[in-house]
């Protein structure tokens, strides 16, 4: 079997690709560009993609390819509906990476929870080593104990994230954006009130037609002045331009993100232009990305390999 991987970079340049090439005649490209997909897929048996599209029209150009296996969870790079029509088997790789999400969503918020930046540059510029007294008092923390952490998405991300948030003393309360998932052990509230009452509200849920845009302006002034959001499922589902104005106006304490609507971000992102930078923290879409996760995402892909040559001996 010819085996391609055509974004490899996609998964870190510190995971090794052995178990992969033990099971076809391997290659992989760091990168794949719109017009390169077809021709590097010529007389491919399997491939492996984590964004690039695979397409119709490229599935039709490559009539060898039989498997196309995902390296994330989410398949919308994928035609899914002809992939099944043309008899192309497509299979992704699920749970990989709660532990890093959940890990970094946490991240997010005690940093701004705990005034950690603050701390951090108080110390490290030498004001702390001037002080009179053995603590500094600039910026006032909260405990996450006692407070209601209002979760929307509570898929298996979700609860393992309130899980932590009990471990804390917090209150959970959650959202189903399917209107699908309900839980014995929290309670489930409508979205408005869910926002009104909670003070962090924390995104689980996948981007579709129910999550597209749906924390806006509109959603953001129901929301608490003493409120965090922290979003670590899509980022298309906050409207960033109504965030940033949130944030500068004090409709919002502040927000933790680590996805965004474009990403890489664009340059003029209106949360690069934020005036109280203290309230916002962000990272680069790195919650999935624990090396462990890497590596249990990659022992998936082998798996689906395996399965797929079981089945065609």
């Amino acid at each position: 079997m010819n085996i391609v991987f055509l974004d490899s970079e996609t998964v870190g340049n510190d995971i090794s690709f052995d178990k992969i090439s033990l099971l076809g005649n391997f290659t992989a490209y760091e990168y794949t560009a719109r017009d390169e997909v077809v021709n590097r897929l010529q007389g491919v048996d399997i491939a492996i993609t984590n964004k690039t599209k695979i397409s119709k029209d490229i599935m039709d150009a490559c009539p060898q390819l039989k498997l196309i296996c995902v390296a994330a969870t989410g398949m919308n790079n994928i035609d899914l509906d002809y992939a099944a029509q043309k008899g192309i088997q497509a299979k992704n790789v699920a749970g990989y990476s709660t532990d890093s999400v959940v890990q970094i969503t946490y991240g997010l918020l005690l940093t701004l929870l705990n005034q950690v930046s603050y701390f951090d540059n108080y110390v490290k510029s030498g004001c702390y080593a001037q002080n009179r007294f053995f603590t500094h008092y600039g910026r006032t923390f909260h405990e996450l104990a006692g407070k209601r952490m209002g979760i929307i998405g509570m898929g298996t991300i979700g609860k393992k994230s309130a899980a932590v948030a009990e471990a804390f003393d917090a209150e959970v309360v959650y959202y189903s954006t399917s209107g699908k998932n309900n839980s014995v052990s929290y309670k489930r509230l409508e979205l408005d009130e869910l926002l009104n009452t909670s003070d962090i509200v924390c995104i689980h849920a996948p981007l579709n037609e129910q999550t597209r845009n749906l924390i806006d302006a509109e959603k953001l002034n129901l929301m608490k002045a003493t409120a965090f959001i922290i979003n670590t499922g899509r980022g298309n589902i906050v409207n960033e331009s109504d965030l940033a104005t949130a944030i500068d106006s004090g409709i919002i304490m502040g927000a933790g993100l680590d996805v965004f609507g474009h990403e890489p971000m664009n340059e003029d992102n209106p949360l690069l232009l934020i005036k109280k930078k203290e309230h916002l923290v962000m990272s680069p879409h790195i919650g999935w990305a624990s090396v462990e996760a890497r590596h249990r995402l990659l022992d998936g892909i082998v798996a689906n390999i395996k399965n797929f040559l079981n089945q065609n001996k």
